[in-house]
């Protein structure tokens, strides 16, 4: 049968809770190889991303974390079986060590961010003459033309579409001093910011304070914080592959 992954231990992680059960409510195990140990459980048939076992994933890290670091696999993250696990662990083991040790007592915090419409609209015709001087003609003329109106629409979706990259360089250049690593997410459709932060745990409640302080200086983003979580972006792929929708960009449970 084949092997479902959680995450890799420097060692044996503190007794799990008798009965814990992860994904597919199967009953979760460890195996061992040499200094490592990795989380696993059996893999439920017809896997998917429902909510249930999302929650299930990440309540099965959290439990094997409270005795130490813990390299936290993506949702769906499939092996052949066990024997395939333990034998990535033994050949790529210098590795998860200096990652384990990378990433001891720090979290992530996904950060995404969206323009507040009518906020940014007055931002673009603030700065921009042409838009401005085009916008009032079209008012003296009861509307405009057709053409001129088409033109409008145009300058205005270009002079947004800029504002977004500057905007989401601006929300990072805020952000980054209070973390120990950045990785930059996958472009999403009504995002125009989707970045992870590793931050020291002890230094939580300082990047939390840098999240408010950007909020205030860029008053026309709408931005939403997902956080504290394992350091899902900052783990390179382990011992098995996603075999269903990855939880990306910190591993969001808003599935069915």
């Amino acid at each position: 049968m084949s092997t479902y992954v959680y995450g890799i231990t420097a060692s044996a992680p503190a007794a799990l809770p008798d009965g814990l059960t992860g994904v597919g409510e199967l009953p979760v195990r460890v195996l061992t190889e040499g200094d490592l140990a990795v989380v696993v459980s059996d893999a439920p048939e017809n896997l998917r991303p429902k909510r249930k076992d999302l929650l299930a994933h990440q309540n099965v890290l959290a439990e094997a974390g409270t005795a130490g670091c813990v390299l936290p696999m993506r949702f769906g993250s499939v092996a052949p079986d066990d024997k395939a696990v333990t034998g990535v662990l033994a050949e790529r083991a210098d590795h998860y060590k200096e990652r384990l040790r990378a990433l001891d007592n720090r979290v992530e915090y996904n950060i995404k961010a969206n323009h507040v419409e009518e906020a940014v609209l007055h931002h673009v015709m603030a700065e921009n003459a042409e838009i401005r001087a085009l916008a009032e003609s079209n008012r003296q003329q009861g509307g405009g033309s057709y053409e001129s109106k088409i033109q409008l629409g145009e300058m205005v979706a270009a002079a947004v579409q800029a504002r977004e990259a500057e905007d989401a360089a601006a929300l990072q250049r805020l952000l980054e001093p209070e973390a120990d690593a950045v990785s930059v997410g996958p472009e999403s459709t009504g995002w125009l910011a989707n970045v992870s932060f590793l931050v020291d745990r002890e230094q939580a409640e300082t990047f939390l304070a840098a999240v408010e302080r950007a909020r205030r200086d860029l008053p026309h983003l709408e931005v939403r914080i997902n956080g504290p979580l394992p350091p899902y972006s900052f783990v390179e792929p382990g011992p098995a592959e996603p075999a269903g929708t990855a939880a990306g960009g910190g591993a969001d449970t808003g599935a069915e």
